[in-house]
């Protein structure tokens, strides 16, 4: 088996553009605008405690079910797209089962965002701090 090790990749035509061929050997994918720019994994309600992150010198709690998540190096504009992920379960001993997050604004350095929780029991439409685990990740064009 061969091996290739490398530290740095740079594009032969444009130094920051690499071109992947997909699956199906028809299509490319441009390697620069596939990757995650920023991501975080934190845990707990009241003050987030990152658990792991990538690009992420921060993340507040600024009220109840809001978070702000800001960024080490900034997006290029506020026009990226956040992929969102919890396991969560409301207020710790409630019957909230799950959990949604709605994005309210994006920056070039920072996303605010908030968590609204609700369960077939007991679905008041409350912003709601998380009790587990919380992330997103962030895909887009970097300064």
């Amino acid at each position: 088996m061969s091996e290739i090790l490398v530290n740095k990749l740079t594009g032969t035509s444009t130094a920051g553009s690499i071109l992947v061929t997909g699956e199906g050997n028809s299509t490319t994918t441009s390697l620069q605008q596939g990757l995650i720019k920023v991501w975080a994994d934190y845990s707990g309600g009241g003050t987030p405690v990152a658990d792991d992150s990538f690009n992420c010198s921060s993340i507040t709690d600024v009220s109840t079910g809001r978070k702000q998540q800001a960024f080490t190096n900034n997006m290029s504009s506020g026009n990226f797209f956040v992929i969102d992920g919890m396991i969560a379960d409301g207020n710790s001993g409630s019957s909230r089962g799950g959990a949604s997050h709605h994005f309210y604004t994006q920056a070039s350095s920072n996303i605010n965002y908030a968590a609204m929780y609700g369960s077939t029991s007991a679905s008041n439409g409350n912003f709601t701090d998380s009790h587990l685990i919380d992330g997103c990740g962030v895909a887009g064009d970097l300064a």
